[in-house]
Formats: structure tokens, sequence, C-alpha cells
């Protein structure tokens, strides 16, 4: 299982701080650090800065300098070497690949999701109390920022004024100090008074010339490497980028350094620096980018440097765990960039991919070892797990191991497992792949309904995972699955949460290093937080034995489960600060915690505590607070009290802190801000980071403490140690003993030091085993049925035959060694597979949804929970006059794919049968076809409290696939219908707006229509010369500007108001419109003399177009003529010359005139404009309102129509008077009239 939310992966083999160093007044100061976690360096946040803080770096502080260290660790990646299980300090695990304390709230997150730099910052404030460092507050930055502001912090300490010592390598012994060691006192413990201590040997440098500098990046690769690199820049707050930095290198463990802006460039500012985790000579650094985009490459640990421009910005860095040359790279556009020699070139992998959501192969899982896994987002704004080649990732190379679309920053590449959440409504989904098999759904219990799901750890052949549940606020509860991740059971409830400096949510869990199985959990239960500890993965948990006596021999009356022992699980959130509890995998059993004694978990009157055998009996041994270190392997315990204070001592035990001893490391008091705790394997070196004052220089204390171990180990040094739980020797299942050094030798572990010397399994018991998928444990402690899981049901994949293993509602504890006992009682039964009917048939398309567009190719997926699946028959019908049929349902795994080829909702069924029985679904399918144009058709004038039609004309048409929202006069929520039609009344005069959208699939157009609304008015229909049809192109706008015109020429030949005058162009050819005559809008002179004014108005108008004066110019030489169409078909034009004769004039009015009375008389009913100019005058006879209403029972006719036969028409023109309203898809060319436009 992966290491405790606190500490960076690969910690002991690349080591690096990033320490921010304030200005102190003389009483307190306030520090604040963030760890740099590998997989990407860069955090855009700003800090949120203190009233009284000066921030201006040129300035000298006149309390404190708003100063920020960072601690960082070289190039270490998420996928880096494996983790040694240590757990002395940490971070958050948002920010690490380890055991989490650190909830993500987005979705499916992971301890590795988080980006990989921290920083710390420090901060004074003289009104607030020094234990109120754990409450400062970070505030995200937005912008190009840099890398240094993380997300998160922690408190450092705060110094005194005092100057910085003269020498810089002494040895600080007893003379100087006055002692060097001295006993505990009631005060600071119970000590041993040798007079033979052996003396620290020290030396300080400090980073003279960089006072003004306020950000400070060290870096120390460890494997008995001695170079360490210095990294401090200055950040401008008043511009927001870094204006200056300084690169120092040291070659001795940091005795001295050596200042190296040569060697990268005198006028070079750098932002950032990376040591490449598989080969650690080799440091890549970036500039910043405010000046210069470039890379500067050194292959011999920063002796040298080689720069390379860069044509983008870099974010994040991820290395490849074991090729040391290639490099993943996240720039600030959301693009991902590969190298594979180092930097030197770059090649883009993919555009528009999600932060930190890439990942490098796995080895042994992944056929290709330059595969890159990741997230990347589709032009249409979804989502998608996308794997390709490093450098060969073009589309036709890319593959997509899931096939549908995935949620945003869910993507998680874990170990064995890969796992991703499906957008869904309204419930959470989460799918798992193990070893890269197909993604299956991960199974909580049913009605756990999952708001947060957060992977804890994947490496010990099974997920455990932290699930917020529906209602829960800030609690979790724990999951263990089985080895393929699928299915999940409860291992605790209610676990707290608590909410780190950054604003993140830490998981009050802990994993102890060392010992498999062992977790400690805080559980909110009534209202009181408690804290329990399991040793078999969370099967039993049970409270803390609180400690027989205080510091002072006096007994503490603490009984069970009333009184009990209650720790504080945060970690740092500085990995060089031990955080509230500490273990190492090295010293197995031995636990160091900050906690308190009563009812319930408190933070105050707390004090430091500590097991030596796992947990089972605690002592006291601080009653302050304290960071506690272990050396040599754990077999030492080094304690310096917490940061708020100077301190030139540290405390060290031998004996498993029962006797500590003082040791002298400065003459300075330091405010410490972190501590490098064996940073090579085959060096005895500690490396403090701190300040003295605000004045002082930044300083850096390298302690040796090889000189307080009198010898090296031998075998007569060690013991054994059995590990139990309360007496119980199996753990496990089985019976682990240890070897440990005897407390109180003064010797050194060698590297070969084994730790288990033995492990014995034992016989199965029952608390080996834990409830399986579907089962809960009663009070007896049975494992019975969940109310919904029927037990009884069995796999469809069992066919006939075959044989399946029945659960007895238990599974062994993944990793448990027992053998034998109760195990056969509790395994799974062998049992042959019955014959029985389809139960639980489920349809659903591929990728979820219940749309698709026309013509694409739709995959539908058939499932069923019970039944014979190799003699089961499969019929599917798709709703389109087709159907397939499958003899098994084993032919149906990848789906069943269909193409429609018309538009429309379609009832698909599947029908499963046996000669047992039948099973049936239903799914109806939405195939849409993007909608193209809209044309709103509405009336220009309308009667008040008349009911007219409106219609909306859709191409392409395709029926019961488009919505119509119909947003009408004044009325703020739309009408929604299925029918392109709507009828409507308005209420009121004036000119009123509807508009109309139509949604097709993804599609919405829109259109949008004026008309008014009067108590009565008067129309003309008009037609033109037919050398208008020949320049019409039939669009809105032409009919616009030909209505200007017509307007503009009619006001010519009549005295009207221009106002009151409209004239609207229809669409279609021949070319036609409508005049309308409008009420003046004061009618205080009566209703009778308004429309006298009309019927004037209307007379002139009629004259004017009869005698053809009403004409425009279209263009230069075309002249149109505007005609009076209701008397007549068409205008009498002759434009020949040559037959102007009377006789011949006669001759043809006769021949007109006969031929018009024919007409009248015998298809009065099929022409439309007489019927329309009848109605329209009876209709004035009595009110003079317009040919507008459904009452008025007008015809719509085509202008094909009339070359049709008499029957048709006459069929058509029925059908139409009684519909009242005429279908505006059936052809775009009608015969104009008030009701289209």
């Amino acid at each position: 299982m992966e290491t405790w939310a606190g500490f960076c992966p690969g910690l002991h083999l690349s080591l690096g701080i990033w320490v921010m160093i304030a200005a102190h007044t003389l009483q307190n100061a306030k520090a604040e650090i963030t760890c740099a976690s590998c997989p990407s360096p860069v955090q855009l946040h700003q800090e949120k800065l203190q009233l009284g803080i000066r921030t201006d770096p040129t300035e000298e502080p006149a309390a404190l300098k708003n100063i920020r260290a960072e601690f960082k660790e070289l190039g270490v990646t998420d996928q880096d070497t494996e983790m040694d299980g240590d757990h002395e300090a940490g971070i958050s695990a948002e920010d690490v690949p380890q055991f989490p304390q650190d909830v993500s709230l987005d979705g499916v997150s992971t301890p590795e999701d988080t980006p990989g730099s921290r920083e710390k910052s420090r901060r004074n404030s003289a009104d607030q109390e020094m234990a109120e460092d754990a409450a400062l507050r970070r505030a995200k930055r937005s912008g190009h920022e840099f890398a240094e502001f993380g997300e998160n912090g922690w408190t450092g300490g705060a110094g005194v004024e005092a100057g910085a010592p003269d020498d810089r390598g002494s040895m600080l012994d007893a003379y100087r100090q006055g002692r060097s060691e001295i006993r505990w006192n009631r005060d600071e413990g119970r000590g041993n008074n040798r007079q033979d201590e052996p003396k620290l040997t020290s030396s300080t440098f400090a980073l003279t010339g960089d006072s003004a500098h306020n950000h400070a990046v060290v870096y120390w690769s460890g494997q008995n490497s001695s170079v360490i690199l210095i990294l401090t820049k200055l950040y401008d707050f008043h511009i927001g980028s870094v204006t200056e930095s300084t690169l120092w290198r040291s070659t001795d463990y940091g005795s001295t350094y050596e200042r190296m802006n040569d060697k990268v460039g005198s006028k070079t500012v750098l932002s950032y620096l990376y040591v490449c985790p598989s080969n650690k000579r080799k440091i890549m650094v970036l500039t910043d980018p405010e000046f210069e985009s470039s890379v500067l490459i050194s292959t011999d640990e920063g002796a040298s440097y080689q720069k390379y421009r860069l044509s983008f910005y870099i974010l994040s860095l991820l290395f490849h765990p074991t090729e040391e040359d290639w490099a993943l790279a996240y720039s600030h556009d959301q693009k991902l960039y590969s190298s594979v020699d180092f930097g030197r070139k770059w090649q883009l992998i993919h555009e528009h991919v999600t932060p930190n959501r890439f990942y490098w192969s796995v080895a042994g899982l992944d056929k290709e070892p330059d595969l890159v896994h990741m997230e990347a987002h589709t032009p249409d704004g979804n989502v998608q797990y996308v794997t390709c080649r490093a450098q060969i990732c073009t589309e036709a190379n890319r593959n997509y191991p899931f096939p549908g679309f995935i949620d945003i920053s869910s993507l998680v590449v874990q170990d064995d497992y890969i796992f991703i959440q499906v957008p869904t409504s309204g419930r959470a989904t989460y799918y798992v792949s193990y070893k890269r098999d197909p993604f299956i759904q991960i199974k909580l219990p049913k009605y756990s309904l999952p708001k947060d799901l957060h992977i804890v750890s994947t490496d010990e052949k099974q997920v455990f995972a932290a699930v917020q549940e529906w209602n829960q606020n800030d609690t979790y509860n724990l999951y263990l699955s089985d080895t393929r991740g699928i299915y999940f059971t409860l291992a605790m409830e209610n676990v707290k949460t608590t909410r780190g400096i950054g604003g993140n949510q830490m998981l009050d869990l802990y994993e102890v290093a060392g010992i498999k199985g062992m977790l400690i959990a805080n559980k909110r239960h009534d209202n009181q937080v408690k804290t329990y500890i399991t040793y078999n993965k969370g099967r039993d948990w049970r409270l803390l034995q609180a400690p027989a006596s205080d510091l002072e021999g006096n007994d503490i009356h603490c009984i069970l489960p009333f009184c009990s022992l209650h720790l504080q699980l945060q970690m740092s959130e500085n990995p060089y600060l031990s955080g509230t509890i500490s273990t190492k995998s090295s010293a197995p059993g031995i636990i160091v915690a900050t906690g308190n004694i009563g009812a319930e978990l408190s933070y105050n009157n707390v004090g430091m505590f500590i097991s030596s055998d796992a947990g089972n009996s605690w002592r006291p041994i601080f009653e302050e607070e304290h960071n506690i270190w272990f050396l040599d392997k754990g077999g030492a315990l080094v304690a310096v009290k917490q940061p708020s204070v100077p301190t030139r001592n540290l405390w060290v035990s031998f004996d498993e802190g029962r006797q500590w001893t003082q040791h002298s490391f400065s003459s300075v008091p330091l405010f410490v801000d972190g501590v490098l705790v064996e940073a090579g394997a085959e060096n005895q070196i500690m490396t403090f980071f701190g300040h003295f004052s605000h004045r002082s220089e930044w300083q850096l204390i390298k302690i040796d403490y090889k000189s307080i171990f009198s010898r090296k180990c031998t075998e007569e040094d060690y013991q054994t140690w059995h590990l139990h739980n309360q007496g119980e020797p199996c753990v496990m299942g089985q019976k682990q003993i240890y070897m440990k050094r005897r407390p109180g030798n003064y010797c050194m572990l060698g590297k070969d030091y084994s730790r288990i010397l033995s492990a014995e399994s034992c016989i199965c018991r029952a608390h080996d085993f834990e409830c399986d998928y579907g089962y809960e444990r009663r009070n007896d402690g049975n494992c019975r049925p969940a109310f919904w899981f029927n037990p009884s049901t069995v796999s469809w994949s069992c066919s006939q035959g075959q044989n399946y293993f029945n659960s007895t509602g238990y599974r062994k504890v993944v990793l448990n060694n027992c053998t034998k006992g109760v195990k056969e009682m509790y395994t799974p039964r062998k049992q042959q597979c019955p014959n029985r009917p389809p139960k639980g048939l489920l349809l659903t398309t591929k990728d979820g949804r219940l749309t698709a567009n026309l013509g694409s190719n739709v995959t539908f997926l058939v499932h069923l929970d019970e039944g014979d699946s190799l003699r089961t028959n499969i019929q599917l019908d798709f709703g389109d006059g087709t159907a397939v049929s499958y003899s098994n349902l084993s032919w149906t795994e990848d789906g069943i794919k269909h193409v429609y080829k018309t538009a429309g909702i379609f009832r698909v069924t599947a029908f499963a049968e046996n000669t047992l029985g039948y099973d049936t679904t239903t799914l109806y399918l939405h195939v849409t076809c993007p909608v193209e144009h809209v044309q709103l058709l509405a009336p220009f004038v309308v009667i008040r409290n008349k009911e007219v039609n409106i219609t909306a004309v859709v191409l392409p048409s395709h029926s019961r696939t488009v919505t119509y929202f119909w947003w009408l006069g004044n009325n703020t929520e739309p009408v929604i219908t299925l029918d392109g039609s709507i009828s409507y009344t308005f209420p009121s005069e004036g000119t009123h707006t509807v508009t109309v959208q139509v949604a097709a699939g993804n599609t919405i157009l829109q259109d949008t229509k004026s008309v008014a609304v009067k108590e009565f008015f008067k129309s003309l229909l008009l037609s033109f010369s037919p050398n208008l049809d020949e320049f019409n192109p039939d669009i809105p706008e032409w009919r616009q500007d030909v209505g200007r015109v017509i307007k503009k020429a009619l006001l010519q030949v009549a005295d009207f108001p221009e106002e009151q005058l409209l004239v609207a162009v229809f669409p279609g050819v021949p070319t036609a419109a409508e005049l309308f005559l409008l009420p003046y809008k004061n009618q205080s002179e009566g209703k009778k003399k308004s429309e006298e004014v009309l019927e004037q108005a209307s007379d002139i108008i009629v004259s004017a177009l009869n005698q053809n004066l009403v004409e425009f110019e279209l263009k230069p030489g075309i002249r149109v003529i505007v005609y009076n169409t209701q008397l007549t078909l068409a205008p009498l034009v002759d434009s020949s010359p040559r037959h102007s004769s009377s006789a011949m004039l006669m001759l043809l009015s006769v021949v007109f005139l006969g031929l018009a009375v024919f007409l009248i008389y015998k298809f009065k009913r099929k022409i439309p404009w007489i019927n329309i100019y009848a109605e329209v005058n009876q209709e004035k006879e009595q009110e003079m309102i317009g040919s507008v209403g459904p009452g008025d029972g007008t015809p719509k006719i085509t202008l094909s129509e009339f070359s049709t036969s008499k029957e048709l028409m006459e069929k058509e023109l029925d059908a139409r008077v009684k519909r009242g309203v005429g279908n505006a898809c059936e052809s775009t060319r009608e015969i104009p009239n008030c009701t289209s436009v």
C-alpha cells in the first residue's frame, strides 16, 4: 500500500527542500511551506497576504519580509522508484502518491493527481499567537505565475534578532555551549547524564548577497552524492514575477558553495530545477518565461549547462521512471510534449490535455515502454481516455481503451489498475481496468450512492477507497476491494476529515509503516471523534489503551470504552517536519504521535506518546509537541521542538523514547524550517534549514551525527520482537518475529539490517475473513445478505455443464496468509451452473446515450443478469423495420451495430428466450438530423383578440425529432411543442415580437418576426411586372429592401402617413406583396371616421395602381411596375408598338373580358384572389377588418396547383378550407395572403 500522505516518493533516493525564510520580529513570525511533488512542479496560486506585511522585496522591511522557502524533491515523479514505506514526515495526499490524508472532492482522484511543486512562505503578525501558524490561509493565483506558489502550506518558525556566527565550521563542544548534554528535567523530560557523551559536528553556511531574495530552493539528490544545489529568487509581488535569481552549488555536502550565475548566464532568470530520478547527474533548469522560455541541461550534476530555446512555456515535467532521457512536458496552453533526448528537442503529443492527467507506461503491464496514458478533450468539449506512443501520436496511432466519454479529471493510472468516471445524470459511475483488461463497472453497495470516491491505495493487490456517500458531509467511508478492484466491501464508516492549510480535505487515516494490514483511523460517532486501530485491514477495529501513568509517574485512571488514547493523524504539509504521527518501515512497531487522553479526540492539552509494540501499549514522552525523526534506519530517535520558537538543541533517544539526551547543534538559537535526515545511504548527515533573525542570511546547518554512535552493531546488539494484537500472536494470518536493536545500545545499524526474522502461517479463524460483496456484518459477528442483495443470483456467463463458485458470504482478507482451519468453511463453494430462465435483461447503447445522429453507427449492448448465456436466444428489433437474431448471448459481447437511415424516435426491443422462459426490455432511441434552416411564417398584421396561426418551417424536415420553443408577445417563458405550428391570440394592440427556437440534437436555430396587432385595418394585394422575378433571390433581406422601395413609391402617389403604411413582400416566385393601411394610433375621432380615412386612401392607391402610376427602378434601366391584383389575374401589358391600332385593342379587350367572365362564373372558387377580395369586402361592410384570422376561412393556394387537374384542386382546396390553414412545409411558393410571410 502506498505510503501515507506526507512523504514524496523515493524520498531516500532524491531529496530536495523548498525553504522560505521570513524576516522576524523579536517575538514571533510565521512561515508556510508546501512540498514539491514531482509530477508537475508548477502550481499557479497566489499568496493571500496579511495586513501589515510589506511585500516589496526591494525595500528593507520594518517588521517582516514576505519570504518563501521551498522544499523540493529532485525530479521525483509519481511513477518513480518504490517507496520504503516510511512515514516520518508528510504532505497531503493531494500532492504525492502515498497513503492519503488528502481526499479529493472532483470525481475520482488519487494521491498521485496533484502537481509536483510545493513551497513555503513565511509571514509575521504581531497580534496573532504562534499557535495559530496552522491557520495560515492560501488563495489560488491566476495568470502566468510560478511553481513555488504551491497549493498548500505549513507552519515554520520565527526568529529573534541575532547575528550570524562568524565561524562556519566550528565544533560545538561543551566549552562553547557551557554544556552539550544535560539531563532531561521535568520540563524537558528524563535523560541520561553521561560525562563521555559524543559531540555533534556541525557547519553553518549563509547565502551571502541574496538577502533580498525571498525564495530559496535547496536540492540534494542523495545516493551518496555530495552535491547540493540552491536556487534563490527575488519574487516581486507588485509585478507578479521573478526578477532575479542565483544558483549555488556545493560539492561537499553543503560546507561551501559556489555561485553558478556565470555558468548559466549572468542575465538569465531561473524559475525551476529538476533532477532526473533515474540518473541524478542529469539536471534540467527552466528559465522564467517572463524573460525567455528556455531549458538549461546539465549532465554533470550542475557543473556546466547547455541552453536550448523552447517554443512553449513548461508548467510541469514528468520523467520516465526508468529511461533517463525521456520526459513529458505540460505547457501553459494545455498541450503535452515529449522528449527522448532529455529536453533538447520536444515533439507535440496531444492538444487539450487535462492538467496532471498524463502518465508514463507501467512496466510489466504496457507493451511499449514509451506508451503515454492521458486524458484529452475533444473539439466539442467531451473528454476521452487516450493512449499512444510518445513519439508516434498521430490520430491514426491513437487508441481509446474506454469506448465512451469520461468525466474530466477522473483518469487514474496506478499500479495494476486504471480508474475512470463516466458522465451520468445524478449518479456517479466508476469503472476499473485490472491489468489492462476491459473496463468493468465498480460495484459498491447498491445504496452507497457516492458523491465522491478517492483512491487511497492500490499496491497491495487490492484497492483501498474512501467514499463520501449521499448522506455524508465531512466524513468518508472506507472500502476494500477484491483483487480485481471490482467488488468493494465496507471497512469503516464515518472516518473524520480535516481541512488542511491550503483548503485540502485531509482524511484522518494512517497506515503504520512496516506492519502489513495495520491502520489507525479517527471515526466520528454521535458527535464524538475517537481513534481506532486495526491489525487486519479493517476487519476488526478497537480503541487505543491509554498509558498507565504520566511523565511524573502518577497513575492515569482511564478505563475503556469510556476513556482511551486519541491521536492526531494529520501529516505535516512540510515533508521535512515530522507531522503529528510518525512510523518507519525499518523500525517496525514504533509509533510516535501527538494525542490526548479522554473520552474523545481533542486539540487541547495534547502531548507526545510512543508505542514500542505496535499500538498495544503507549507511553508519554513529551508534554509539548515536537518533531520527531528516525535516525540510522530507525535505531534512534531525534526530537526538535516545534518551529514556532528558536532552538539550538536537539534530543536523541536510543531506547525507543524511554530516555532522551540533549545535544547542541548551533551556537545561536535557530528557527528551524525543515530538516533533511539520512539524505545519503552511506552517510550520517542531517541538514537543518532556518534563520537566526529577519536580518540574517539564509542559514544551512550541516550536522554529522556519526559521532553519537560508539560502534557498529553486532549480533549481540539485537533482540527479537513478536508482533501481536493484545496478546494474539497471529496477525494477518501469520506469526511474525522481527529483529530490533536492543534499547539503549549506542551502535550503528548496518545496511544489510534485516527487519523480519521469521513469519509462520497460522490456522485460519473467523477474523481472517471479511464479509463478501452484498453481505453485511451483523451484531453477532456473522455476515448476512444485505436487503438489496439476492445471494441466489447466478451470473449469465455460467452455462449448463459448467461450474461456478457460490459465495458463503465471506472472503479472505487480501494478503492474509492463514491456512487450513475454517478456510474451507468460509471459502466459496464450487457448484454446477443451474439451468434457469433469462432474467434481468438490460439494453443500452455503448456510449450510454439515447440519441444518435442520422447515418451514424449505433452500438447496442445487451446484458443479462441471470440465465444460460450459451443456451439463450437473443433477438433485437431496431424499430425501423429491421431486426437481428443470435443463437446465444456470447455473440453480442462486442455489441450489436446498426445504422439508421431516417430520423425519428425508434422503439428498440430486445428479447431473450430459452426453454425455461423469456425476458424482454425496450429502449427508445432518438435519431436526429441537424437542423440547417428555420423560417418563421407569421402574419404581418392581425386583429386583436382573434386567433391566428404561426408556423415554423424547418429544413431538412424530420418529424418527431424537433422541439419548438415559442416566445409569443411579451411572455418570458416559452411554449414548448413538438409541432411546427401554434395558434395564438394577441390580447392588446401594438407591435409584438414572435420568436421560435428549433432544437434538434445539439443544434438550435432561431427566427424572429414582428406582428402588428390592430382593431381593424385595410389591405390590398400587389403584383409586379415579370422582370422583377428575374432578380428575386428569395431571401428575407431582399424582400425587406424591396418592401421599402415599394412603400416609397406608394407614398409618392398617396398623401398618407408613412408610419401607417406597411408593405410585406411574400416568399417565393412570382413575386407578390400585400399592402396594409393601418389606422392612426389616436382614434379619438372615432372608429367610423378612421374607416373612412382608410377607404379614401385605399381608393387613391387603387386608382394609381390601375393607372400604372406606381413604379420603381430596381437597377439602371430596369423599372418595375406595381399592380393591384384583386381584380384580374394579371395586368394587361402590351409591349409591342406594332399592335397599337384601336381595332386590335378592341379585339383583345373583348377576348380577355369574355375569358374573365367565364372564369368568374365557372371557377370562382378556384381563384383565390377573387375569393379573398369577396371575403374582404364582406368583412369590410361589417367591421372593416382585413383578410387575417381563422374565422376568415381563406384558403392558401400555391401557383403549382393551377396546373393540376380540377379534381385535385377541389379536394386540396376543400381540405385546406376545413383546416383553416395550409401546411407550411408543403410548398415554398404560395399565393400571398395575410397569414403567410
